[in-house]
């Protein structure tokens, strides 16, 4: 059964209620999986993709399969690196199923990505992270209202006195990575990612 209140004071009390929030399943949508939701330890960063994979719906836990290895190939960041970094969350947190196609995953309907995003403006506001990293068209045109990945790849943008800087799904059935010139933008990105946590790394440093 689906809770929700009206206002949390913790993240761990947010997260209680998240992980076993049912609301797309009771409206109606095919799911599969329970959502996932990664254990806070203090991070200042937001990872937010679009939706789990089969292997993170499996594992429960964020960027589990290729696309996360990619992702963390891409910031130059092992394991270890990543998850002490970046709390990671997602437009949806439940693995959606594969495309009714069969290439990738089903993109999550409208309603069931305004559903989920009671928890996101939640940890927003408990997290207030200082790092903002939207993967993928439909986590950059949720959080941030920008309508390409070609337009916003490798540039840093400001959301709520964080530094939000978008990169694309590194996922295999994209094909947006092919042109050399995305692959540019995508190392221009990380290379903005990578400063501004050592940014903030320096700053609890000091603190």
């Amino acid at each position: 059964m689906t809770r929700r209140r009206s206002g949390y004071r913790s993240l761990a009390s947010l997260q209680r209620d998240n992980r076993v929030c049912r609301a797309c399943a009771e409206a109606g949508y095919p799911l599969e999986s329970l959502p996932i939701v990664q254990p806070y330890q203090g991070q200042r960063a937001y990872m937010f993709g679009q939706a789990p994979g089969v292997q993170e719906g499996k594992e429960r836990r964020p960027w589990r399969g290729r696309a996360g290895r990619t992702l963390r190939r891409w910031l130059d960041m092992d394991e270890d690196e990543f998850y002490a970094t970046f709390y990671c969350a997602s437009v949806t947190r439940c693995y959606p199923g594969r495309a009714p196609s069969g290439r990738g995953d089903r993109t999550p309907t409208p309603r069931e990505q305004e559903l989920c995003a009671f928890w996101r403006d939640w940890e927003l506001h408990l997290v207030r992270p200082l790092l903002i990293v939207p993967v993928g068209g439909l986590a950059a045109r949720r959080l941030l209202g920008l309508k390409s990945v070609t337009e916003c790849v490798g540039r840093r943008y400001d959301y709520e006195g964080a530094a939000a800087i978008p990169l694309p799904h590194p996922s295999g059935a994209s094909s947006w990575l092919n042109d050399p010139a995305n692959r540019a933008h995508v190392a221009a990105a990380a290379r903005l990612v990578r400063a501004e946590v050592a940014r903030i790394g320096r700053d609890r440093a000091e603190g």
